[in-house]
């Protein structure tokens, strides 16, 4: 059997020779599968596309997502994520729509990015589509925490669907949970660039609010740019620890924080 199947491969492949000497890559790569059983890889461009398009990226967390996932009001705890809104900025937001965030009439240092509801492993999101309809002054209320109308559609979508709570009482919910975080006093505001440790804005947090432990947050970058903190914390908004949530935190050295902008 595999001597006839060497004889057949060697019998193709000198057919393709006669029939494409000069076949340009795309060619040769559709003639592939049909002579190749050991299912010669994509190049990688072609496989990054593949997995792409099966595994859309959520924005917020940067895993895989899948709508529809999860029951809403079935998880285990949150994540509060904290951005450092002149990283969001300095990258690009900007950019992608988001002035009302990164206009210089507002002095916006750490904002919050959403309330993510957690399982100790893997996490729900679009859990009711298409999503209950938020009022514009709900949306509006939120602005001084979110600073972008845009951004609190997208939380209230992708992760407040989830939480088992109507929209206001969502929304009441990551208002008390960021009023539960004290921010450090050196990062209330930058008016320079600064580099410093990713365990140096953890250790300031763990000091600033008693009962939270290195366990229970996570600092993240984009790059070379300080991106957030992400804490911890329970349905009634206990400090919780989470170990998979502390596992994705910044491996860099050391990261930038660029300065506040305008104000």
């Amino acid at each position: 059997m595999a001597v006839n199947r060497i004889r057949l491969a060697f019998c193709a492949a000198a057919v393709a020779a006669l029939l494409f000497p000069l076949a340009p890559a795309p060619a040769q790569e559709l003639l592939w599968p049909f002579f190749n059983w050991n299912q010669r890889p994509l190049p990688p461009a072609k496989e990054r596309q593949r997995i792409e398009r099966r595994q859309p990226v959520d924005e917020d967390t940067d895993r895989p997502r899948r709508a529809h996932q999860g029951t809403p009001g079935e998880f285990d705890f949150y994540v509060l994520s904290l951005s450092w809104s002149p990283s969001f900025c300095e990258t690009g937001g900007g950019r992608r729509g988001e002035n009302e965030q990164c206009g210089r009439e507002r002095p916006y240092a750490f904002v919050v990015h959403g309330l993510w509801p957690q399982y100790e492993r893997g996490f729900p999101e679009y859990c009711t589509e298409p999503a209950p309809w938020i009022e514009n002054k709900l949306i509006r209320s939120m602005l001084d925490l979110m600073p972008a109308k845009k951004l609190v559609i997208h939380e209230w979508q992708a992760h407040g669907t989830c939480s088992g709570l109507d929209p206001e009482r969502y929304f009441g919910t990551v208002r008390s949970a960021r009023e539960k975080i004290s921010i450090p006093e050196r990062f209330v505001r930058l008016d320079g660039y600064t580099t410093l440790a990713p365990a140096e804005v953890e250790d300031a947090f763990v000091a600033a609010n008693p009962g939270l432990a290195h366990e229970m947050i996570a600092v993240t970058c984009s790059g070379r740019y300080l991106s957030e903190v992400r804490i911890c914390m329970s349905k009634d908004l206990g400090f919780h620890a989470c170990p998979e949530t502390d596992r994705r935190a910044c491996r860099n050295q050391q990261v930038v924080m660029p300065p506040v902008r305008g104000g």
